[in-house]
Formats: C-alpha cells, structure tokens, sequence
C-alpha cells in the first residue's frame, strides 16, 4: 500500500470513529468492556488493511503447498481430496469393535481410528487385577495376537489407514499390526496408518504413562527408525495437543506446547543419529477443534508457518517435505455437554467447520451423546454426516484456505504464533521440553487456564448453552438411548486371553521374551524382538512386565 493511500486510510477511519462509531455506542453500548479469544489476544472492533500491511505475503504466506505452507499442505487441497474422515471407535471386545468399523466403512467412513481400553494404554493384560472393571470400557481389549486379528479381520489393510491412539504401549501396539498384517499376507510397504506414540503429552496432561521418560523416549526414537527402514507409509507420532487443550490449554498453550514436544522427540531422534530428513516426513500432529471458529482456523494456520521454520532453521532439514505440518483433528470432547445433547451437534459441526477452513489432513467428529457413554451406532453415523455434509454441501472445500487475506484472520494467525512463540522461548529458557515438564511449567500454565474458565463458567461470564443460559424444562427433553457395554464380554476376553496362553509354545515364548529382556537392557531397536515375542503369542501385559522389570516405572512427583 503506498503512503498516500495509508494516509487516506488513516484519515477516513478517523472519520468513522469520530462520526458513525462515536453516535452508535452512544446508542447502544457494546456487550462487554473487552472482548478477546480463548488465548487473550484482544478482539479489535474493527479490522483493516492497515492491520496486515505489515504482513510480508511470500515470507508468512506463500501458496498452498510451498513453504511455509500457511495455506495449506497440498497445492490443491481439498480440490482433488478430501481429507480423511476417521471416527474414533472401540468398546467391550475385538469382535463387536470390528463389526462397528465395518459399519462405519459401510456409511462412507475413510480411515480407521482404534480407541483402546485403559488396560491395554497401560499395560495389562485384560486378566489383570489392575484391570477388573475396565476391559472394554472406554476402548477395545488387545491382549495378544488373537484379539488383533479378530479386530482386523476383513478389512484392507492394504487401502485404508489405522489410527492406534496408543502412548506408553506404543510400539508393542505397533508390533501387533505388523504381525498381523504380515499374517494376513499384507507387506510392510504397504500398510498405512498412524501410531500416537506421544508419551511426552501423558506427563503433562493426559497421565497414561508406566516407563520414566529416558526409557518411554527410547521407545519412541525406536519407532522412528523402525518405520524409517521398515514401513515407509506410517506415520510414526501423532505429536498431540489435543488432550493439553481438553485439560484446560487455550489456543496459544496447545500450539506452543505442542510444538515444544515436537522439537523434543527430533532433538532425540538427532541425537540417535538419525538425520532429520530420513524421518521427519513421517511426524505427523494432533490437534483440538473448539467452538471459537476464527481463533481455530488461525492457530491450524499458524501450527504450519511455526513448524516449517522450525525444521528448517532449528535442525536445518533440507527436504520441504520434512518441513509439512501435517495434521489430525478431533473436535473437543470436553465441550460436549451432558444436559441437552442436541446441542453437541451444533457444536461439533462449527468445530468441525474450523478444523476444515483450516486445512486438516484428517478429521473425528465427536458423537452427540459422548458426555454420557460410548456413541451408539446411529450417533456415530449422525457424527460421520457432518463431515460428509461439510464435504460435499457446504462449499467450503472448493478452495484452498479460503479465509487467507481476511484482515481479522491474519493479523489472528500472527498473533496466535507471536503468543505461541512467547511460551517456546520461556521453554528454551528452562532447558527445554522435559526440564519444563521436570519443572511442572506445561502443567501449571494449563492448571491455570482451565481455572480461569471454570471461574468464568460459573460466574456466568461464558455462556454454556443449556448449561448455565438457555436451560431446556426438564418436560421437554427426552432421555436418549445410550451405549452400554455388556457385563459378559469381560468374560469372554479373558476367556479368550487364556486359551491364547493354554494354547502357545511355551519354549518359543520363553525364549523370544529373553531376547526381548536382552535388548531392552542394551542398546537394540526394540520393535524387532517385540514382533518376535506377538508372533510366539506373548501378551500385552508380559511384553510391558518384561519392560518395567529393565527399566521401572515412573513416579510422578507431586508438589504442593
């Protein structure tokens, strides 16, 4: 813009305060004395090209699928496909979660997304005393080889991804598709998909973990160069600030602690020896989708620009492939309410809405009833027309980033990076990723936020529709049916998981356990010898034993 111009601008907006804006609020006072995003970046009332000239179009911008891809990960994006729209199953056995994905597949479902039981997340067998009362309660029970090829059976494993939301069991997980894919003649080249493989997140906010850091980093490095030699179509971590943002993060705190984790497993992954080219392609991130659409769409943006720098500047990658900022979406349970769940759906389509505008590569959509249960079959398949319908009715697809050049969008996305970078810089100054966590900063900083809002909550200051305002009469809601999980099925695992045992070799067992022990005590990838013991039909919960008994379990230390 030329400064003629600029003055011209700057004249006739002086106008407009002191004429037309001046007379309305004299009028009608606005709602609220400041108005700022979830992050606290103020909200101004008017936004124009004076706020984003200073904004350098190639440097920050660019085009759809060059750097900094700002605007996009593909030149063409949703033009030529869609992203992948993967909802988020499991419950009470292998058999009845395999049955909903067939079903899911059947309405148009593109992607698997596995949710497994809190036994299986931590280690144990579904015979566990740890795990009675929660086989198959908030996931599918995997114990062995068994339970993994019943939950795959049928399904082409060849021509769709798997999602496996696993942390601390990780690479035994991973071990089991491989196994089970190669059984079912699959090769390793060929099976796609993503392990979450996110242990850094647990000790922040989410708390599923069993090894103490060193070792669970191990793991995770272990992953990477595994899948770097082995299955070059997976994607080795889903880096997560997904579960930081339902624990309380704002915006800002879920892009800049997310990316902190992210710099902290390449930091390891250097060290390992591996060079950033050889597997940074594969990293891919996982994010929230709240309500507060614009602020969404910015930080989709801005996680981007952020990313490709990083890679670039920080571990000096040379492929731009390396530097991509591909992402999965979930929109935020914790959003849903139980009182009035008609209301979920409204909310999960503009999250749904945001995570699209701003360029996700793969999309859940929470089900209306999930504040109450598991999602019945009919609200899973409502959850998947969402996607469908902003897919092929809503026009927001037809071309990239379609929200780019808004004045209010991309001063946001600045912003958003100006407040994220704020927090790396404090993390960098703590000694980086797991001295931050040692010291409890990610915590306390999410602690706080997720105090602020409950305060506001309860005040009444945010408005939860049909929570504290807008509450339906009792008389005029109806009870919806829900999800249940049948007792019987406990039974029938851990049934099941003892015939596995009755039924193995036991010397085959034993000895590929040994190796396994060998070399979680010295210094060889794991995932082989990991293979090796599923192949002999070694459970979850003798794999991870063999784990704790190497290397312990980790205690989180609690200060007051």
């Amino acid at each position: 813009m030329s400064h003629r111009k600029d003055r011209t601008l700057v004249k006739l907006l002086e106008e407009w305060a002191e004429g037309p804006l001046r007379e309305s609020l004299a009028r009608l006072p606005e709602r609220a004395p400041r108005f700022e995003t979830s992050s606290g970046i103020p909200m101004e009332r008017l936004y124009t090209p004076l706020d984003v000239q200073g904004i350098p179009y190639a440097e920050d911008l660019g085009f759809p699928g060059v750097f900094p891809f700002t605007r996009g990960v593909q030149p063409t994006m949703y033009r030529s496909r869609f992203w992948t729209m993967r909802q988020y199953a499991g419950f009470a056995t292998a058999e009845e979660t395999n049955q909903r994905f067939r079903y899911l597949l059947d309405q148009g479902q593109t992607g698997l997304s596995v949710a497994f039981d809190l036994p299986t997340q931590m280690g144990y067998d579904s015979d566990a005393p740890e795990a009675a009362g929660e086989v198959g309660r908030v996931g599918v029970p995997i114990s062995s080889l068994a339970d993994m090829d019943v939950l795959l059976d049928g399904l082409p494993l060849d021509e769709v991804s798997t999602s496996m939301t696993i942390n601390s069991t990780a690479a035994i997980l991973l071990a089991l598709y491989v196994a089970a894919a190669e059984k079912r003649g699959v090769a390793r080249d060929r099976i796609s998909g993503t392990t979450q493989n996110d242990i850094l997140k647990e000790y922040i906010a989410r708390g599923t973990w069993i090894f103490p850091p060193a070792p669970s980093m191990r793991l995770v490095t272990d992953i990477f160069e595994f899948c770097a030699a082995e299955l070059p179509r997976w994607n080795t971590i889903s880096i997560s600030g997904y579960h930081m943002r339902e624990a309380g993060a704002t915006a800002a705190q879920e892009l800049a602690f997310t990316l902190a984790d992210a710099i902290a497993y390449c930091e390891a992954a250097v060290g390992r020896g591996l060079p950033i080219d050889d597997f940074a392609g594969r990293l891919s991130f996982f994010f929230a989708a709240w309500s507060e659409l614009f602020e969404e769409v910015a930080k989709f943006r801005a996680a981007r620009r952020m990313w490709a720098r990083i890679v670039r500047d920080r571990f000096g990658a040379k492929s731009e492939r390396s530097m991509v900022c591909r992402f999965h979406v979930q929109t935020a349970g914790s959003s849903l309410t139980a009182q009035s769940i008609d209301n979920n759906v409204v909310r999960t389509t503009i999250q749904a809405l945001s995570a699209v505008l701003g360029g996700a590569q793969s999309l859940h959509t929470n089900a209306r009833d999930e504040a109450l249960a598991l999602p019945t079959e009919e609200s899973a398949r409502l959850a998947l027309r969402t996607q469908q319908i902003l897919a092929h009715e809503s026009g927001v697809t037809e071309t990239p980033d379609p929200l780019a050049g808004s004045y209010y969008i991309e001063t946001l996305t600045s912003r958003l990076e100006a407040a994220a970078q704020e927090y790396l810089d404090e993390i960098d100054s703590a000694g980086g990723t797991l001295a931050a966590i040692e010291g409890g900063f990610q915590q306390r900083q999410i602690q706080e936020s997720a105090y602020r809002v409950q305060q506001a909550i309860e005040a009444g200051d945010q408005v939860v529709v049909g929570v504290n305002r807008f509450v339906d009469d009792d008389a005029t809601t109806v009870r919806p049916t829900i999800q249940r999980i049948d007792p019987a099925a406990e039974a029938a695992q851990i049934a099941g998981l003892r015939r596995v045992r009755a039924e193995r070799d036991p010397a085959a067992w034993e000895a590929a356990l040994r190796r396994l022990d060998e070399a979680a005590r010295g210094e060889d990838n794991l995932l082989p010898p990991l293979i090796e013991a599923i192949a002999a039909y070694a459970t979850v919960g003798e794999l991870s034993d063999r784990l704790r008994s190497a290397w312990g379990e980790h205690r989180e230390l609690i200060t007051v």
